[in-house]
């Protein structure tokens, strides 16, 4: 995974992996020794080691960019959403409302978590199996219910009291399915567009991608929330 450029002697050649570069040079007895050194950076340079995997666009497979953008817009919208489903859930829950006690609140949040926790387990029993052999069905399935999951909890902003914990729960039963299946499809894309043996770097890659969208998406949503 490593890009190498054969240089004169006494300098046999140099090894470029991310941002260390080792040096291989013909030392005495013509032995030959190596030397790990940083090379200097520019800021294209480093965002290119913080953002792509080691060796791209050669250590990846070819629709690894396509795939990526759309993931990207995909994840900034969730965040967005996340972040005024999260608004309307606390307000349904009672902040700011003084006429409600914040053990009800607790209540409500726990039979919440409680769902979810029940439905992970539930699915996971189900449809684990299932999950290799259908990757692109249920990465989609998982895409199209998180974005129901984020309409339920939205739609307790104007629903009575009494539906508030029935619809976060099953928001949280939704959110858990798309755990399950998000994450167990997501390593099939990763050992699939992995092309070096380096699914692990593919997979932190993805990771720091997501944190830096999501990031962008907060910002954004938090500028847009007192609108909503």
């Amino acid at each position: 995974a490593a890009d190498v450029e054969h240089l004169a002697t006494p300098e046999v050649l140099s090894e470029r992996n991310g941002s260390v570069t080792r040096r291989y040079v013909l030392g005495a007895a013509r032995r030959v020794a190596c030397a790990a050194a940083p090379r200097q950076q520019t800021a294209m340079q480093f965002l290119r080691d913080t953002l792509l995997p080691t060796g791209f666009p050669r250590s990846v497979s070819a629709d690894y960019v396509e795939y990526q953008v759309y993931d990207t817009l995909q994840a900034l919208c969730s965040t967005l959403n996340t972040v005024l489903a999260t608004h309307a859930v606390l307000k349904g829950s009672g902040v700011g409302d003084a006429s409600k006690t914040a053990l009800a609140a607790l209540w409500a949040w726990m039979l919440r978590d409680g769902a979810g926790m029940v439905g992970r387990i539930a699915f996971s029993y189900a449809v684990s199996a299932q999950l290799d052999a259908n990757c692109k069905q249920w990465r989609l399935v998982a895409d199209v219910t998180l974005d129901a999951a984020f309409a339920l909890e939205l739609a307790t902003l104007h629903a009575a009291d009494a539906w508030f914990v029935p619809l976060t729960c099953t928001a949280s039963v939704a959110k858990a399915l798309v755990g399950v299946a998000g994450g167990a499809t997501r390593a099939a894309f990763t050992v699939h567009q992995a092309r070096r043996n380096n699914a692990a770097d593919v997979s932190a890659k993805d990771g720091v991608q997501e944190t830096v969208v999501n990031l962008a998406g907060m910002w954004l949503a938090a500028a847009t929330a007192s609108y909503v």
